[in-house]
């Protein structure tokens, strides 16, 4: 076979990759539109645009490069709205501890710096990685809702709850259990949300609707303005965004979190949501439970703060080193893991298996990211030296608005009662002084119960 590398001309390819990273920049930005969503219109469009002289390969890159430009953008919705994507939910808090501490523009910084990195680890463990899988995955797959049950059981045995002068040894397990309890509430919301995921009859139907949308964004970002309602009248005055934080946790943020991605890029029914979970073992330090000096609470050193900065990296370094490995995946295996990955199968078969064009997507992912970093941090300035202009409150409840509206013009009726119902449990977590991120059980209970 003829190298693709040849058949595909320079600038056909340039253009192809930079269309799909001003889809990323969108989808990133904009909050209930997914990767997903333009893969699945491009895949319709593929006839189209073949007549316009756009090879399949060329176009399989545009959904490629929007996949991973939209890791790198949509951290900006997360900490400045607090309106989420599913992969990124877990980034909203020590993402808005960082913004109440004036230090938002900072942590889009780490943030594109740590997808920055992770598509360096990628590049670097892609092949050691996918050999080990390659002969790995057959347990894997027999073992995946054991392996699941132990994240969960260390998940709630490092919680420590709320640290109180005086209390017992024992006072260790109260915050254990209210972990636990917060686990299978949001367990028994996600199992109900998605027996009954039929119901829902979206008004304007993009791609196909998904639960995770009211449940992500009632457990993770209304929730959590909400409470930065119930406690602060304005955004703090934003400082520079100069990244601040030691070069070796950016080193083990970039490690710990595109270790993670990689990782379950290659197990069935696991997005990239729960490899944060993962990563967050790592970061010790409880920065989701401590509320900052605007919530009547005071930092007494910046412990904290660098771990809420570390894990920003370390997550961002999840979701974009899934979004490459998930292409690993189809390609040694032979399994899809997302929408955008479904559509590159559909569009190349088993044509993309020429290792030139393997070579070809790497250098998509490559120039991707370049402009990506640059623009993610671009973004994040931008929005910095505007913030002083910014009535919180009133922009609290716009996004709030918008994300009601949201849930009920993608999702439906049923959407919005999912919604409304996340919401509250969502700040329960927060009330109890517990780490939030046991809420994630909306996601991992269902996938342990349906694998058993």
């Amino acid at each position: 076979m003829m190298s693709m590398l040849t058949d595909v001309p320079f600038w056909t390819f340039f253009i192809s990759v930079f269309a799909g990273y001003l889809l990323g920049v969108v989808s990133g930005l904009v909050p209930g539109i997914h990767t997903n969503n333009f893969a699945l219109i491009l895949l319709a469009l593929s006839p189209v645009l073949s007549d316009y002289g756009f090879p399949l390969v060329c176009i399989a890159a545009m959904i490629l490069s929007n996949a991973i430009s939209h890791t790198f953008h949509d951290i900006i919705p997360s900490i400045f709205l607090g309106a989420p994507s599913s992969d990124m939910a877990l980034a909203v808090l020590p993402g808005h501890a960082l913004l109440l501490e004036g230090r938002g523009a900072e942590a889009i910084r780490l943030s594109a710096l740590g997808s920055a990195g992770s598509v360096a680890l990628a590049l670097f463990i892609a092949v050691p990685m996918s050999l080990l899988f390659k002969i790995a995955y057959p347990f894997i797959q027999s073992h995946i809702s054991w392996i699941l049950l132990f994240i969960v059981f260390i998940m709630i045995m490092t919680e420590r709850g709320e640290h109180i002068p005086g209390q017992g040894s024992l006072a260790h397990w109260k915050g254990r259990f209210y972990a636990l309890v917060i686990f299978l509430l949001c367990g028994f919301l996600g199992m109900f949300a998605f027996s009954m995921e039929h119901l829902m009859k979206p008004f304007i139907s993009i791609g196909e609707p998904s639960i995770l949308l009211p449940l992500l964004s009632g457990l993770f970002g209304s929730s959590q303005l909400i409470i930065s309602l119930m406690s602060i009248s304005a955004i703090p005055a934003q400082l520079t965004s100069r990244m601040e934080l030691d070069s070796k946790r950016i080193l083990r943020g970039i490690i710990v979190g595109g270790t993670s991605g990689s990782l379950v890029a290659w197990i069935p029914g696991i997005s990239s949501s729960v490899a944060t979970v993962f990563a967050r073992l790592f970061i010790k330090e409880d920065f989701d439970k401590v509320s900052s000096k605007y919530n009547g609470y005071y930092y007494e050193d910046d412990t904290v703060l660098d771990s809420a900065k570390e894990f920003i990296v370390s997550v961002s370094g999840v979701n974009t080193c899934n979004a490459i490995f998930a292409l690993l995946a189809l390609a040694v295996i032979g399994r899809t893991r997302s929408g955008a990955m479904v559509a590159i199968d559909g569009l190349l078969g088993d044509v993309w298996f020429d290792p030139s064009v393997i070579v070809l997507f790497m250098c998509a992912m490559s120039l991707t990211a370049i402009l990506s970093y640059h623009s993610t941090v671009f973004l994040g300035d931008s929005i910095h030296h505007r913030l002083s202009r910014i009535d919180y409150p009133l922009l609290c409840y716009t996004v709030l608005g918008l994300l009601f509206i949201m849930c009920l013009l993608f999702t439906g009726t049923f959407g919005l009662l999912i919604f409304v119902i996340a919401t509250p449990m969502g700040m329960i977590a927060s009330f109890l002084k517990i780490r939030k991120s046991h809420a994630m059980g909306v996601i991992m209970m269902p996938v342990i119960l349906y694998f058993l």
